[in-house]
């Protein structure tokens, strides 16, 4: 039976990634070693790490000034890195989930981080609107996609203060004003490679300003001007990130990422809309293209489980939702087709028609 990956990370990735990297754990360039075994000082991989960082700036049109770097720890460990490099007197964060959250509860261990705007009051459901950002905050934090709850922001905003982005879930699923932002990051395991190397574009003059003595390893001056080469870094993900990037580029880019992601989207939401049995729980305003949360219409909840063991039955992998809001979850980043939420679709339909 045809298995369709709607896992939400680590998650699906193409094929053709797959299978360049399980032949360069075989063996590396032809070179008779693996990438597992060779130098990361080597110059086969040094050529590795060049392309994938020209991959990231040109994938993005990330301008002059900033630096692309890799390192390890997650996306929670930005939580701390974050703060550590950028807050002096006070950030701003804006609360939209999990995540954001734990950025912010971080963020209060280094000076005063407000919470400008939340919408835990509805789930997350939302993303909260008619905010004021001080003016006198050292950053304004987002995080763009929301995996559990199933929001997103996909435009990038206007911030009278650096702005400073989690894109983990949805980072080349769309094109993006890098101009805009002093510092972007995330974890790799959802739309870049599996898991074990983190991202970091950061803004290189606003680096360096803060007054506190940051740990070596945390200060992103150390990993900008060593190339991400200061200690070893996660080779075998980034050469994974770096055959991603190829990718990507060879579909037609972040533009064309984008055009298959509203897709996909329309495709489900239209079903979640139609379907009786269905509803959709984020804002319709707010809807999420990367993670599409769903549950049993409330006169149907007896029917959550018949219909979780009837999917998987048809092949669907990873679309139990998050324990914190539970119904479904189909996670539908860059290297899903559409033929997977086609197949979602037809159980959908199929469901409802035996039911």
């Amino acid at each position: 039976m045809k298995k369709f990956n709607f896992n939400a990370g680590p998650s699906i990735m193409p094929r053709e990634v797959i299978e360049a990297t399980a032949q360069a754990v075989l063996d590396f360039n032809g070179i008779g070693l693996s990438i597992l075994e060779i130098s990361h000082r080597s110059k086969d991989f040094q050529a590795v790490m060049d392309e994938a960082v020209a991959l990231f700036k040109e994938l993005l049109d990330i301008p002059e000034g900033y630096s692309v770097v890799f390192v390890g720890g997650g996306a929670s460990m930005q939580f701390c890195m974050v703060p550590y490099n950028f807050l002096e007197k006070k950030a701003a964060y804006l609360n939209t989930g999990t995540w954001a959250n734990k950025a912010l509860k971080e963020a209060k261990n280094f000076g005063e981080a407000v919470e400008v705007a939340s919408s835990k009051d509805k789930l997350y459901s939302y993303i909260p609107k008619d905010y004021v950002i001080p003016t006198d905050a050292d950053y304004f934090h987002i995080t763009t996609n929301n995996t559990i709850y199933g929001t997103e922001i996909r435009k990038d905003i206007d911030s009278p203060v650096p702005l400073i982005a989690d894109m983990s879930s949805d980072i080349f699923s769309r094109p993006v004003d890098v101009s805009k932002y002093t510092c972007i990051y995330g974890g790799a395991q959802k739309n870049l490679a599996p898991a074990g190397v983190t991202f970091a574009i950061v803004k290189n003059d606003a680096l360096g300003k803060v007054s506190r003595t940051i740990p070596t390893m945390l200060d992103y001056r150390t990993h900008a001007e060593n190339g991400s080469m200061f200690n070893t870094p996660p080779v075998l993900p980034i050469y994974a990130a770096m055959e991603n990037l190829r990718w990507i580029k060879a579909q037609g880019g972040v533009t064309e990422m984008e055009r298959r992601a509203k897709e996909r989207a329309e495709l489900l939401y239209g079903e979640i809309d139609r379907n009786p049995l269905f509803r959709g729980t984020a804002a319709v305003e707010d809807r999420s293209l990367m993670n599409i949360d769903f549950v049993m219409a409330d006169e149907y909840k007896e029917l959550e489980a018949d219909f979780m063991a009837f999917a998987q039955s048809k092949g669907m992998v990873g679309i139990k939702g998050h324990r914190s809001i539970g119904g479904f979850r189909a996670s539908c980043y860059n290297a899903l087709p559409l033929e997977a939420v086609q197949a979602l679709v037809d159980c959908m339909k199929e469901f409802q028609k035996n039911h």
